[in-house]
């Protein structure tokens, strides 16, 4: 490991400790929202790998792929935790996870092959979007009283897997919204969004890490562009605490639990705004 040896101890054991509490936050999130947790993790991993000068080149693939790997574990504890609660719909999932699975392949394959610095363009935009639709979407309004038919429900989700394989989050920041316009009570919309991050999860990664086995520059214990560090400190706390959120989500205002899902997206978004504008100027 001498490329961490050029590293106080003391300064390492800090971002070990971030990333635990990373893995914290990002679980409690993907049960909370159903977002697999990929929202928080990619905007932390990215700035952490900036810390360790890792080649900006990498930089963003190492952090999409390192939380499409976590994604995986996190998506099955919440999806569990939420079925058990009544929070998701078998059937919806059956319609839309295929299209999604579809989605999720082809996006695994473009992220990998993309630049870094459009690769973050891409989060933060669909971030503030996603953001803003639900934050200033009026209250009970809907595109539709339902879900469109089959040819629908295929767009729908080959869009939500192909955006959410690039972007390396879980089915949940592009699902719950868009189950919701349609509307999807949102505890149904967050329960069901939260299997859809093992649908986009396992082909995601495996696109990423393919992708990334011959590129140079990557840290150590990375596989292609899955960072096993990463993994291995931020997954046990998803899992733990993926089925706290699950419980809080159906404790709470669904409205409040909309309100704060707007308010954590545009955040994020807003920090890798700041972040791109500082690489280009």
């Amino acid at each position: 490991m001498e490329f961490l040896a050029h590293y106080d101890p003391l300064w390492l054991a800090g971002l070990a400790a971030a990333l635990i509490v990373t893995g914290m936050v990002a679980g409690l999130m993907a049960g909370l929202l159903g977002v697999g947790g990929g929202i928080v993790i990619v905007p932390v991993l990215y700035h952490l790998f900036s810390l360790l000068d890792i080649d900006p080149a990498v930089r963003m693939h190492l952090a999409v792929g390192t939380s499409l790997a976590t994604i995986i574990p996190t998506s099955i504890v919440s999806a569990r935790s939420h079925y058990r609660k009544g929070g998701l719909d078998p059937e919806l999932l059956r319609s839309i996870g295929p299209p999604v699975l579809a989605g999720a392949l082809f996006g695994g394959v473009l992220g990998s092959l993309l630049e870094g610095v459009l690769l973050s363009a891409i989060f933060a935009s669909v971030a503030m979007l996603v953001a803003a639709n639900m934050a200033l979407r009026p209250e009970g309004s809907a595109i539709a009283d339902k879900l469109p038919g089959r040819p629908g429900r295929a767009v729908i989700g080959t869009a939500i897997g192909a955006t959410s394989a690039i972007m390396g989050i879980g089915g949940g920041t592009l699902g719950v919204p868009v189950l919701s316009a349609f509307n999807t009570p949102i505890r149904r919309a967050v329960g069901t969004a939260s299997a859809l991050g093992l649908i986009i999860g396992v082909p995601g990664a495996i696109g990423f890490l393919l992708a990334g086995l011959d590129m140079p520059d990557r840290p150590p214990g990375s596989i292609g562009y899955i960072n096993l560090v990463g993994f291995a400190l931020i997954v046990p706390l998803t899992m733990k605490m993926a089925p706290a959120g699950a419980a809080i989500a159906h404790r709470i205002n669904p409205n409040r639990l909309r309100l704060a899902f707007a308010i954590f997206l545009a955040l994020t978004a807003a920090r890798m705004f700041i972040d791109l504008l500082s690489q280009i100027t």
